[in-house]
């Protein structure tokens, strides 16, 4: 049971990683073709599609809440500490996106 927490906590972490990656990037350049400022909106982009990197990562259903409810009623603490630690893995990977953004463009999105 292990290795699969720990394989699905590394995918929900690239997971979240690549929606800010690439979605900062590609609404980036939908910016340059209206004419706004690209790195500008890069950084107001990435700041919103934090939660639904988290969202897409954790895959956007309710599986999260019934398991949360599981863990907590029923006193399945396995299913409420695997939903917390792949939260945590797509927290990480959206920080880990904002923080190759902070080095490339050497701003702090914040």
């Amino acid at each position: 049971m292990e290795e699969r927490l720990v394989i699905s906590m590394i995918q929900c972490f690239f997971i979240a990683f690549g929606v800010i990656m690439g979605g900062t990037l590609i609404g980036s350049i939908g910016s340059f073709l209206t004419g706004e400022a690209p790195l500008t909106s890069m950084f107001r982009i990435a700041k919103g599609l934090r939660i639904w990197a988290i969202v897409a990562a954790i895959g956007g259903t309710f599986d999260a809440i019934s398991n949360f409810e599981r863990g907590i009623f029923e006193g399945s603490t396995f299913d409420l500490f695997k939903q917390v630690m792949i939260i945590v893995a797509a927290m990480g990977g959206v920080q880990a996106a904002l923080f190759v953004f902070e080095l490339l463009l050497g701003e702090e999105v914040t």
